[in-house]
């Protein structure tokens, strides 16, 4: 079962847009020293839209290797093309991921029966635990708690969901209609600012961005709500609002988490694969402003 607090990790690039591998150990050193429960390699802030089969088959070798089972690690293997999601799920498997993130088919909007007909296909292939990601803001489609309920009582590898929606209610739904048959099918919100209503309605906990920038900030946000300390829960909270308006600054929400890695003292790129608008400067130095005020919250 998957608890806590998960990052899915930027993937920082050279200018050039290959990997930056060192940059990438050192980030993830960081997110395993601040306490992360894991770490899911090529979901949308990795940008697992942007690379080919063989290049994600790289990222995986090296992350495996960097993580050495200090943590969880998750790979994402959505795509459009079956037989390579299936080939990645597999090579995720067999290099010694954890699970497999497996985000809706996109661009059409596929309907319930097509959805299921997708999961399960992957489910039924590969015997890896399978988180499903719900992001219906880009896919077009939204996986609805029937569905997910139907998936997680016929498939027992599909072991949780990433419910990035902008409505708790819709994560609440999961879990009034998932927990009662299936209470080990973990349900954590992608949104950030979600944690507390995540928790307090009976999920799991988040997989979300601004764990990147201040993984010790959320890791301490879990800590003392696991042990009521309801003041520490609050002060952290109030932060993780703060953070949030990282995500209005660049045209792409990605860019603007690299670079408050950066401004967080990470010597890397904040390059993004075309065709990404990269910062600009008077970006850049707004997200140091939210950082420092972030910093200043007491």
């Amino acid at each position: 079962m998957f608890k806590g607090i998960y990052t899915p990790s930027i993937t920082i690039l050279h200018e050039d847009g290959t990997f930056n591998f060192p940059a990438m150990e050192k980030h993830i050193n960081n997110l395993i020293k601040n306490g992360i429960n894991g770490i899911l390699f090529f979901g949308s802030l990795g940008e697992f839209f942007a690379f080919s089969l063989n290049e994600k088959k790289q990222m995986i070798d090296f992350a495996i290797k960097a993580v050495n089972k200090r943590v969880s690690v998750m790979i994402g293997v959505g795509g459009t093309i079956m037989e390579e999601v299936i080939e990645l799920t597999q090579y995720a498997k067999t290099s010694g991921a954890d699970a497999a993130v497996a985000v809706s088919p996109y661009y059409f909007g596929p309907t319930d029966t097509a959805a299921e007909i997708y999961f399960g296909t992957i489910a039924e292939k590969v015997d890896i635990p399978i988180v499903l990601y719900n992001f219906p803001a880009r896919t077009g489609n939204d996986l609805t708690p029937d569905l997910v309920y139907k998936l997680a009582m016929k498939y027992p590898n599909i072991v949780g969901i990433k419910d990035t929606v902008d409505t708790i209610s819709h994560t609440r739904k999961l879990i009034q209609k998932i927990k009662p048959d299936r209470p080990d099918f973990s349900i954590l919100s992608g949104f950030d600012e979600y944690y507390l209503v995540n928790r307090i309605s009976g999920g799991d906990g988040v997989l979300c961005g601004l764990t990147n920038v201040d993984p010790l900030l959320f890791t301490t946000l879990h800590t003392a709500y696991e042990n009521k300390d309801f003041i520490t829960t609050q002060i952290c909270a109030q932060k993780v609002s703060t953070l949030m308006k990282l995500y209005d600054i660049t045209d792409l929400f990605i860019t603007g988490i690299k670079a408050a890695v950066k401004a967080k003292g990470l010597e890397m790129s904040t390059y993004t694969k075309a065709p990404t608008v990269q910062v600009t400067n008077t970006q850049y130095q707004n997200i140091k402003n939210i950082l420092t005020e972030a910093h200043k919250q007491q």
